[in-house]
């Protein structure tokens, strides 16, 4: 392994094997990547193998234009998404997609998640966005790529920023989130997980929940994010 890359392709196999200990993905489907922004490249997890045959040295290191730089394997399959996202976002540090079970449910019924409590409002103000399924014509086309591209479209659509909702489900397919590193994308994953069992099980018991009043929204959200945060230490 390149030692120039050693820490990069560390950082992504960690973010991997978390992904799976928190029961994040289905066998060998999901992948996380990490990106150095001053080398221009990527690192993320090699398509179809077993978390528990993977090593460090068997992370893919690719720049934006998914060109391998290093490494023996093919990367995941969603490559080209994640590459598309680093180079439309220039400042996110790690991306994920899971096929988790109650995220997975939300996207394959193509709705948002509706924010009904604090636990919601802990991390962002709004719904949680489902982006409409892919249409035939990017279907057809190079499939992964367009996925990055349905993922913008949602959030210009719906007037969101990435930099305040580190994450979205595509309609029909399965979550993407983001962050400032590829452990925070992963914590965005889990966070995304919980949500969506939660409102799940909300709506069960009671069909017609009401959405979380604006001011609850507000305090919540902004005694961990606002200029006066006091969640912590």
């Amino acid at each position: 392994m390149s030692s120039i890359y050693k820490e990069l392709k560390r950082e992504c196999y960690e973010a991997n094997m978390q992904l799976n200990a928190l029961n994040l993905v289905v066998y060998t489907f999901g992948n996380v990547s990490a990106v150095d922004r001053d080398k221009g490249v990527f690192a993320i997890k090699p398509s179809g193998v077993p978390y528990e045959l993977l090593k460090p040295e068997d992370m893919v290191i690719l720049d934006y234009d998914n060109t391998i730089i290093d490494g023996t394997m093919r990367p995941s399959s969603d490559t080209k998404t994640h590459a598309y996202l680093y180079k439309k976002w220039g400042d996110i540090g790690g991306v994920a997609h899971t096929h988790a079970t109650y995220s997975v449910s939300w996207a394959q019924s193509q709705l948002d998640i509706p924010i009904f409590g604090t636990t919601h409002a802990d991390h962002l103000t709004v719904d949680i966005p489902c982006a409409p399924p892919m249409s035939d014509e990017l279907i057809k086309g190079n499939y992964e790529h367009n996925t990055g591209i349905q993922i913008l479209d949602c959030f210009k659509e719906k007037g969101l920023s990435y930099k305040e909702v580190e994450m979205i489900l595509i309609g029909n397919h399965g979550p993407f989130t983001w962050g400032k590193d590829a452990a925070k994308a992963v914590y965005n994953s889990k966070v995304l997980e919980v949500i969506a069992e939660m409102a799940y099980l909300t709506l069960q018991i009671n069909p017609n929940a009401s959405r979380l009043k604006d001011s609850l929204i507000k305090k919540h959200y902004d005694r961990k994010h606002g200029k006066n945060a006091y969640y912590g230490q």
